[in-house]
């Protein structure tokens, strides 16, 4: 089985680089147009299911990107992007190099983050965990290639279960850019990653 992870297009608050967390934020007309590009690139790539993050930002993309062809996109609450809980809608960049600030590990250590009032990696890891377990591996000889839509931070928590990485490890490998996806192979039970934060537009 394929399996293509996709993060959702853009949306204002990834321009303006806000925590977005769980908020329910819609593509902007930029995420838009990018989801529809995918869209195009894919077109002749044949898909079994969609999964998807319930949030707005990631089902649009889902939509836009199977356009009008006969595939369900299904979502999964497990799928949502960490939560943030109160820090939601403030400024990244200055959190993140902030030394006196909890924020600042969630990139630097993620093992040392500490989420207040948010969520932990460690949960993330959990529950798309129970997700790939679940859901998806029972169907490694049944379907041949499956699509995943979701967010920067849980499609990490994704690779960590297909991987093998600890919280230490949860940011190795390339943030996705947004609509860009990563390809892996399942294949008698083990994840093999073809493609890397691929896309069909210039980043």
């Amino acid at each position: 089985m394929e399996i293509y992870i996709i993060r959702h297009g853009k949306t204002d608050w990834n321009n303006d680089r806000l925590l977005q967390g769980g908020t329910d934020i819609e593509l902007n007309q930029d995420g838009i147009d990018l989801a529809v590009k995918t869209g195009e690139g894919l077109k002749d790539v044949d898909f079994d299911v969609v999964y998807s993050s319930p949030l707005k930002r990631a089902y649009k993309t889902a939509e836009l990107i199977v356009g009008d062809r006969d595939i369900p996109i299904i979502t999964d609450d497990r799928l949502r992007e960490i939560s943030f809980g109160s820090r939601e809608g403030e400024p990244s960049m200055a959190l993140k190099d902030d030394p006196t600030d909890p924020f600042y590990f969630f990139f630097h250590a993620p093992e040392k983050y500490d989420p207040l009032d948010g969520e932990s990696f460690q949960s993330v890891m959990e529950r798309t965990s129970s997700f790939l377990k679940e859901v998806v591996e029972p169907k490694e000889n049944e379907y041949k290639r499956i699509m995943i839509v979701g967010h920067g931070a849980m499609n990490k928590g994704l690779q960590c279960h297909m991987l093998g990485h600890g919280v230490k490890d949860y940011w190795k490998g390339d943030l996705q850019h947004n609509c860009a996806f990563n390809i892996y192979e399942l294949k008698d039970s083990k994840y093999t990653l073809l493609e890397n934060n691929k896309t069909f537009f210039e980043k």
